[in-house]
Formats: structure tokens, C-alpha cells, sequence
């Protein structure tokens, strides 16, 4: 088991406060949802494109402690356990695998990392893993039936695929300018 440096839990600490500053903007809300369009799905993104599998990852998980521990992280200023028990909980929930699905995937690229494959890599894990446990989580504890909760899921992926794309150019610049910041 390899261990964790000073710089590795700063840099986990800092990707938990981008994803916690990213809350603080102004989520969109769509008419027909109840559940607005935030930010910080941008930040599991990043996170994970920046930091790897291991360490973006780990990042999400202290992110989501603090929300549980009450503070007021979600947009929205939401935060505490019953965030978690809500029928959105389970999106929460799989921040850290969709950081962990996407620094997976980032860690096989060559270093740098172009923006086409960075993008495949976001929307796998920032979408496609995040939803995997949140449309579950939606049907069980928000009483939908499975077609309303993939239909409703369905609205937020155009903003999503948004996301992805600034997280891939964004990642991709960074990863050339500080290519030892990107996990290898």
C-alpha cells in the first residue's frame, strides 16, 4: 500500500475546497425539475483529470465527510446526513467514484493528455459513474419509477457534457504546464 504526502493531502484538500467553492455559484434551475443545474460536478472533473484515481478519489470522500459532518457545502448551502437520506443523495454519494472512474481512465493517458480523450474520460466518470449510483439511489429512496428518474436525469446531461468540456480543456492545460501535478 503506498502512502499518501504532505503535498498529496494538500492537493486532496484543495481539490475538496475547489469542489466546495464551485457550490457557491449560483445553481440554474430548470422549469420542469425541481432539482437545479450546479457547478460542482465540475470540480469531481477536475479533480479527477488532475489528481488521479487515488488521490481525486480521496479528494471527493473528504469533500462528502464534510458535507455529512453539517457544513453547508452543496449549493444551495446545503449540507448534513439528511442531504444524504434525500432522494439526490446517491449523485452525492458517487462523487468519489466518478473522481476515482475518471483519474482511473486520465492515469492511462499519456502525459498531458489531449482534450478528445480528457473529455471521454470526464463524461464517463463525471456522468456516467456519478449517475450510476445516483439514479439507483433516486429510484429506492425517491420513490420514482426507474423511466421518470432516467427520463429526469436525462435534463441535466446537455450541462454535464458542458462541464466535461471545460474540465477536459482546463485539465488538459494544466496537465502540460504542471505534469507533475497529473498522477502517473
Amino acid at each position: 500500500m503506498t502512502t499518501l504526502s504532505t503535498r498529496d493531502l494538500v492537493h486532496c484538500a484543495l481539490f475538496a475546497a475547489i469542489v466546495a467553492a464551485l457550490g457557491l455559484l449560483p445553481p440554474i434551475p430548470l422549469a420542469f425539475i425541481p432539482v437545479p443545474v450546479t457547478a460542482q460536478t465540475l470540480g469531481v472533473m477536475l479533480a479527477g483529470a488532475l489528481l488521479g484515481a487515488k488521490r481525486g478519489g480521496l479528494a471527493l470522500v473528504l469533500f462528502v465527510l464534510l458535507v455529512l459532518a453539517g457544513l453547508p457545502l452543496l449549493a444551495g448551502g446545503r449540507g448534513g446526513f439528511g442531504v444524504v437520506l434525500g432522494p439526490t443523495g446517491g449523485f452525492l454519494l458517487g462523487f468519489p467514484l466518478g473522481a476515482f472512474v475518471i483519474g482511473w481512465l486520465a492515469e492511462r493517458l499519456p502525459r498531458g493528455g489531449n482534450v478528445l480523450t480528457l473529455f471521454v474520460a470526464c463524461a464517463l466518470g463525471g456522468i456516467g459513474a456519478v449517475y450510476a449510483l445516483g439514479v439507483p439511489w433516486l429510484v429506492l429512496v425517491g420513490g420514482l419509477p426507474v423511466e421518470k428518474a432516467l427520463y429526469g436525469s436525462l435534463a441535466f446531461v446537455p450541462g454535464d457534457l458542458i462541464k466535461a468540456g471545460v474540465a477536459a480543456f482546463a485539465a488538459a492545460a494544466v496537465r502540460r504546464g504542471y505534469p507533475t501535478l497529473a498522477a502517473h
